[in-house]
């Protein structure tokens, strides 16, 4: 009974069996499904990170991150020059600077020859870039409606700047037609296995540190700045620098899932890092539940099948159910899918106490607990 009781309440226990459990199901998806499914299931862990990191700023912090297609797309982008570097070979120009550039590579694009200089520029450059801008808007204080303004404005920039870019991101048609990952054929279906299991493996670790950043001080830190930001800072913290921890973190979870995303899919374009694609991942963070541990990473899964199989029966169509069904769950269930669970729990909890005194009701923590902002 001790054991079916520590499943059932939130805590350690529960936490690993439920991630054992997925870790079970991610490593025998290759035995069930077919290559297709396989491939779409790992382009749907790729989005899934960013929706770990998206579920730590926003879900947490309270930073509306509306752009974080932003760093999606530096990953991708910054994994794919390197893919059309190593597909060109020592010294040579990738294909479409042939066709549309002076054919000879830019000085910017050679460190990422280098296998070691391409994974450390896909860290570095969108935590850097997280850190820049995150430190520029929280000294001032900028938050709410104008820091998801500013955020979602980042991304339609970001994607002008590809467009208009041609010679040496692709334009609008990106970049495309790698045969290569680190010297494994990316025709090989085995090495399409491998890519998966890379992808479940990071997503699972990137879940882990999620799990220990909620839990330490920096996680205590992060909720009083959502909720008593003035009162933090009255303490002796400084809030924008907790913020900024927050918000660089979840950039570089996008860009590992966009360098990631580039291999798997086989392309990367503006279409992929703009202002639609940057909502998108919102919507499924908080269908899932953005305030908790595995809802934005269910919910993102989710949104992305869903996206994929209603696509294939009503093309024009999915545009409509996804804000339809977004506009549902904030207005009526503003924890998400994941919060279903704790409210029915805390209704039965509350049952008993209906029949007593006041003061019962008012004592009972559950029953008084604030909700995420």
């Amino acid at each position: 009974m001790t054991v079916l009781t520590a499943l059932v309440r939130p805590g350690r226990t529960r936490t690993l069996v439920m991630f054992g459990l997925a870790a079970a199901l991610l490593l025998l998806a290759p035995v069930v499904l077919s290559p297709f499914r396989l491939d779409l299931l790992a382009k749907f862990l790729c989005l899934a990170m960013v929706a770990v990191g998206i579920g730590l700023a926003w879900g947490r912090g309270g930073l509306l991150t509306l752009g974080q297609g932003v760093y999606f797309g530096l990953g991708a982008y910054l994994m794919a020059m390197h893919l059309k570097l190593a597909d060109a070979g020592p010294g040579g120009v990738p294909d479409f600077m042939l066709l549309y550039g002076t054919g000879q590579v830019p000085g910017w694009w050679e460190p990422l020859r280098s296998p070691v200089s391409a994974i450390l520029l896909v860290v570095l450059v969108p935590a850097g870039l997280a850190a820049l801008l995150g430190w520029a808007v929280f000294t001032r204080r900028v938050r709410g409606a104008y820091f998801a303004i500013l955020s979602q404005a980042l991304a339609a920039a970001f994607a002008v700047l590809l467009i208009g870019q041609q010679q040496t991101t692709g334009g609008t048609n990106g970049l495309n037609g790698f045969r290569a990952f680190f010297g494994y054929d990316l025709a090989d279906p085995v090495n399409k296995q491998m890519l998966y299991l890379i992808a479940a493996g990071v997503l699972l670790g990137m879940v882990a540190v999620m799990r220990q950043l909620t839990v330490s001080r920096f996680g205590e830190l992060l909720i009083a700045v959502r909720d008593q930001e003035d009162r933090v800072r009255f303490l002796g913290y400084d809030p924008a620098l907790v913020k900024v921890v927050a918000y660089v973190v979840a950039a570089v979870m996008a860009a590992v899932g966009g360098a990631l995303f580039v291999p798997i899919v086989g392309i990367i374009s503006p279409a992929d890092v703009g202002v639609v694609p940057s909502i998108g991942f919102l919507i499924g963070v908080a269908i899932g539940g953005r305030a908790t541990l595995l809802g934005p990473v269910l919910g993102s899964i989710a949104v992305s099948w869903a996206q994929t199989s209603i696509s294939e029966q009503f093309p024009s169509g999915w545009i409509y159910f996804q804000g339809a069904l977004f506009v549902l769950v904030i207005a009526f269930l503003p924890g998400g899918l994941a919060s279903v669970v704790g409210t029915l729990r805390r209704r039965r909890a509350a049952e008993p106490a209906t029949d007593g005194p006041a003061t019962d009701l008012l004592a009972d923590g559950p029953a008084t607990e604030r909700s995420p902002a």
